[in-house]
């Protein structure tokens, strides 16, 4: 294994109990569940997860219902799947839900207008929600493991991760690497204060640095 490789490894495979990832998922299911203990009676509407997230979790849910662009299998009875857009979801009953749920999706929807739309459907579904995304301004950008790239122009941004050889799989074209760095947009406190206004922020740190925010409404 190279240098480059392990060092991927432990900063980015939620699989390896000793990464970064798995540490802050760790963390942050903890604090999860200390804003949520009655999480295992709740009905649970996902944005932008996946099925097996919950299935590994070590508290279940009454009922979780997931809504991502990608197919996924539920058997389950407490589980649903819905394929369709998170900001506009389709094929979700009008019944409303305990808890919203969203990790990692807030940065990757499109712009702060889409964003806008995103919590606009969070605030409709429940009145609870724990909404989760990367700091713009912690030191590393976690999705390339790349330190600053989120400052550098695009075009720097985008030659760097067709080289860089942590985070995210290669990207080799031009065009192809221009588009995973337009689809990623790191939000601030600001913005996130003002998405979710009535919410609190929680910062969730690394090294004493805030590394994420979660906007939580308990």
């Amino acid at each position: 294994m190279t240098i480059a490789r392990r060092i991927q490894q432990r900063l980015t495979n939620s699989n390896d109990p000793r990464s970064l990832s798995a540490r802050a998922r760790a963390k942050r299911w903890d604090e999860l569940m200390r804003r949520f203990p009655a999480l295992d009676s709740m009905r649970v509407l996902d944005l932008g997860g996946m099925p097996d997230f919950w299935r590994k979790s070590t508290v279940r849910p009454a009922h979780v219902t997931t809504v991502n662009l990608l197919t996924a299998d539920t058997e389950e009875a407490w589980m649903e799947h819905v394929v369709s857009d998170a900001c506009a979801p389709e094929g979700l009953s009008d019944e409303k839900f305990d808890l919203v749920v969203s990790n990692s999706l807030l940065e990757h929807v499109g712009g702060y207008a889409r964003r806008r739309q995103l919590a606009e459907v969070i605030h409709g579904y429940a009145e609870r929600h724990w909404v989760q995304t990367p700091y713009r301004y912690f030191p590393i950008e976690p999705h390339w493991a790349f330190p600053g790239l989120q400052f550098l122009p695009v075009s720097a941004r985008a030659a760097a991760v067709r080289k860089w050889p942590l985070g995210h799989a290669a990207i080799k074209g031009k065009d192809e690497s221009t588009d995973a760095v337009l689809a990623t947009e790191l939000l601030s406190l600001t913005e996130m204060r003002l998405l979710f206004p009535s919410s609190d922020i929680w910062h969730e740190r690394a090294a004493g640095l805030t590394k994420s925010l979660v906007a939580v409404r308990s």
